[in-house]
């Protein structure tokens, strides 16, 4: 009776072993996939970041149509490497379309549509200001306008944050 309880405790252990080994296959398999993902920017300007958060340091910038490497996920943002710059994306900015900028190439039918991008960039595209001004006459622009067009420099942004000791946790503000 003994002998048969070590090695039904001997064939369990093996078992556990197999899988946990299996599920360990399985997640570096699915980790690799992750990981060669290609992607494009679907934004007409990305800023890269050092860390996952909209106030973290910027580290480079992508433009619309460049091609990235998905290095890592973490919540809403993308470890990417291309076009020269390596650091975090918010996922929003990309597509898995491949967005071609050359006329007459088979891949440009594919690329993110206007509604898309404004979508992505969480703001109005051109058609849609000009149907929403119609609907509402009554509205003054001008402020807006305005505002649409003050830019902050990243290292302006970055010493404003140092000066009120701000520290973003990892990946904005939750």
């Amino acid at each position: 009776m003994i002998q048969i309880k070590k090695i039904a405790e001997a064939a369990a252990g093996r078992r556990a072993t197999v899988i946990i080994m299996a599920s360990a296959v399985v997640m570096a398999l699915t980790m690799m996939t992750v990981a060669a993902a290609t992607m494009s920017v679907q934004v007409k300007d990305a800023p890269v970041r050092a860390t996952p958060s909209f106030v973290g340091k910027v580290v480079g910038a992508l433009a619309y149509g460049d091609q990235v490497e998905i290095r890592q996920t973490k919540g809403a943002w993308s470890k990417v490497a291309g076009a020269g710059v390596s650091g975090w994306l918010h996922t929003s900015a990309l597509s898995s379309r491949k967005i071609v900028l050359a006329a007459g190439q088979e891949h440009a039918k594919v690329a993110a549509s206007g509604d898309e991008l404004a979508l992505a960039g969480k703001g109005f595209n051109s058609d849609v200001e000009a149907q929403f001004k119609a609907g509402h006459k009554d509205i003054d622009f001008t402020c807006i306008n305005r505002m649409e067009k003050v830019r902050i420099p990243a290292a302006e942004m970055q010493a404003f944050l140092k000066d009120g000791d701000v520290t973003p946790r990892e990946g904005g503000a939750k």
